[in-house]
């Protein structure tokens, strides 16, 4: 497997539509997005659940009850201390069978304590990724929409994967907005 390069990303946003909407180069507006040498910053969108224990829930990723998160809209969202909330990437993504996605934290994140967690994103998947934002201090922490989140790297393999997300018609394919835990 290879790390792809800024040149490999932008050619599979513009021809295969692996990222869209596609930001070709560094906007530094606020905490930076878009392409990167040798991967994409991705932004969060301004849809968030935030996590709340209001009705002495369980979490449960067997049974997991919606009546656990609030939902907002909003152009920043407060994350209480020590939790955490769910929120979307502005990107959809398309994710060749020759490519595995892995996501890293952004430092300015990190250095608030501020953890941002996605799992790999799989060959052939799409979709909005879903991402959690984890408060690890004992403060509340903001999160800004439609600015930069995560960085994407990808890596090629050599050849295409013989059975795919898409193949295997993964639960989460396809998805839209923030989505929750399935089975």
């Amino acid at each position: 497997m290879a790390v792809l390069s800024d040149k490999a990303i932008r050619k599979l946003a513009l021809e295969q539509g692996m990222i869209e909407p596609f930001i070709d180069g560094q906007k530094r507006e606020g905490i930076s997005y878009g392409l990167s040498s040798y991967g994409y910053d991705a932004r969060v969108a301004d849809e968030f659940k935030i996590f709340t224990n209001v009705d002495n829930a369980v979490v449960d990723p067997k049974d997991f009850s919606p009546a656990s998160f609030v939902d907002r809209q909003q152009a920043v969202c407060i994350i209480p201390p020590n939790s955490f909330v769910l929120a979307r990437t502005v990107e959809y993504f398309r994710i060749p069978r020759d490519v595995l996605v892995i996501c890293l934290g952004k430092s300015t994140y990190a250095r608030c304590g501020i953890i941002v967690n996605v799992t790999p994103l799989e060959p052939g998947w799409e979709g909005h990724v879903t991402l959690e934002f984890s408060n690890t201090t004992p403060l509340p922490a903001k999160v800004y929409a439609n600015e930069g989140a995560c960085q994407f790297l990808f890596l090629q393999g050599n050849e295409p994967c013989e059975v795919s997300y898409a193949d295997r018609a993964g639960k989460y394919q396809g998805q839209r907005g923030v989505t929750l835990p399935r089975l």
